[in-house]
C-alpha cells in the first residue's frame, strides 16, 4: 500500500510543478496583460498545491488568500478600473536585452541547481504543521489583531479610492491619464458620439 502512497505523492508533486512552471512561461510570453494576470494565478496556484504537498500547510494557504485572493484580485481590478488605452507591453524584441537575461538565467538555474543537490535538507516532522497553523491563527486573532485589520482597512481604502477615482473621471468626461498624443484621439472619438 505504501507504494501506492509514494507513486501517488511523485505524480502530483509533477502535475504541480507543471501548473507552476507552464503558466510562468506563458506569463513571459504573453502579449495581453489581463491574461499574463489569469496565467499568473494558475501558476500561484501551483505553487501553493507544493506547499501543502511537502507539509507546509500555513505557506500554501498563505499563497492562496494572500497572493491569490488579495494582490492578484487587486491587479486585476487595477486593469479593469484604469483607462481603456491601448499600451504595448513590448514594441520589438532585440537581442541587446534577450541575451543578457539568458545568461542571468543560466547562472541563477545553475546555482539553484547546485544548491538542491548538494545541501542536506530537513525533513519536516509529520503531524507538527497542525499545530504551527492553530499557533499562528491563534497570534493573529489576539496578539497581532490590530496590525492585521489595519492592513485590511488600507486595502479597502485603496480599493475604495481607485474606484472612486475612475467614476469621477468618467463621469465628468475628463480623460485625466491619457498621454499627450492620445488626447486628440480621445477628443476626436467623443466628438463622433
Amino acid at each position: 500500500m505504501s507504494g501506492y502512497s509514494d507513486v501517488f505523492r511523485e505524480v502530483m508533486f509533477w502535475v504541480f510543478a507543471t501548473a507552476a512552471v507552464l503558466p510562468a512561461l506563458f506569463v513571459l510570453f504573453s502579449r495581453e496583460i489581463v491574461h499574463m494576470a489569469f496565467w499568473l494565478l494558475l501558476s500561484l496556484a501551483g505553487f501553493a498545491g507544493i506547499y501543502l504537498q511537502i507539509g507546509a500547510a500555513f505557506l500554501g494557504f498563505t499563497q492562496v488568500v494572500v497572493y491569490i485572493g488579495g494582490i492578484l484580485i487587486l491587479l486585476l481590478f487595477g486593469i479593469m478600473l484604469t483607462e481603456k488605452l491601448d499600451v504595448p507591453l513590448r514594441e520589438r524584441r532585440s537581442w541587446v536585452f534577450v541575451l543578457p537575461g539568458v545568461i542571468v538565467g543560466f547562472f541563477v538555474s545553475a546555482g539553484l541547481m547546485l544548491i538542491a543537490v548538494y545541501v542536506p535538507w530537513k525533513t519536516a516532522i509529520p503531524g507538527r504543521s497542525e499545530f504551527v497553523v492553530r499557533e499562528i491563527g491563534a497570534n493573529f486573532m489576539s496578539t497581532f489583531v490590530l496590525p492585521f485589520e489595519a492592513v485590511s482597512v488600507m486595502l479597502l481604502v485603496a480599493m475604495v479610492g481607485a474606484s472612486y477615482m475612475v467614476r469621477r473621471d468618467s463621469a465628468t468626461g475628463k480623460e485625466a491619464s491619457l498621454p499627450s498624443g492620445a488626447e486628440s484621439s480621445a477628443a476626436e472619438s467623443q466628438g463622433e458620439n
